[in-house]
């Protein structure tokens, strides 16, 4: 685990607030996502609930900063509907994180405990997908 500490976007944290505010709209919008850009733009989502599993709001910013051409994320976070605050992300968030953006920042923690850690840290002795590919060196 990495000790290091790093200072926290507070910025990023209220988009995500305000979309889960704005944007959150009963059993299926019930989490909003914001990631910074490497560029330092934000790119927001919500997520889609379904009983079959639908996809978390982490994900969803994945694929809707894709669409704006953003490829590469500097740092996440997610925060709940109803005041809910930062909320951590899944397993599978976790893992799908870990092998799109490697080097991705994740804010993570509760009021005055926010903080940011590296997405690796999340998974101690994770799976690594890339290594497992054909075209992996």
């Amino acid at each position: 685990m990495t000790s290091q500490t790093h200072p926290v976007d507070h910025e990023l944290i209220e988009a995500a607030a305000h979309v889960a505010r704005t944007r959150c709209r009963g059993d299926n919008h019930t989490m909003a996502a914001a990631a910074r850009a490497r560029d330092g733009r934000i790119v927001t989502a919500v997520n889609a609930y379904h009983f079959t599993g639908g996809p978390c709001a982490e994900l969803v910013v994945v694929g809707a900063a894709a669409a704006q051409g953003v490829y590469e994320l500097a740092t996440i976070v997610a925060v709940g509907d109803r005041e809910r605050g930062v909320v951590p992300p899944c397993g599978r968030c976790r893992q799908v994180l870990l092998d799109y953006f490697p080097g991705l920042r994740v804010i993570v923690g509760a009021g005055d405990h926010v903080h940011e850690v590296p997405v690796a840290d999340l998974l101690p002795e994770t799976y690594v997908w890339a290594d497992h590919q054909l075209d992996a060196g």
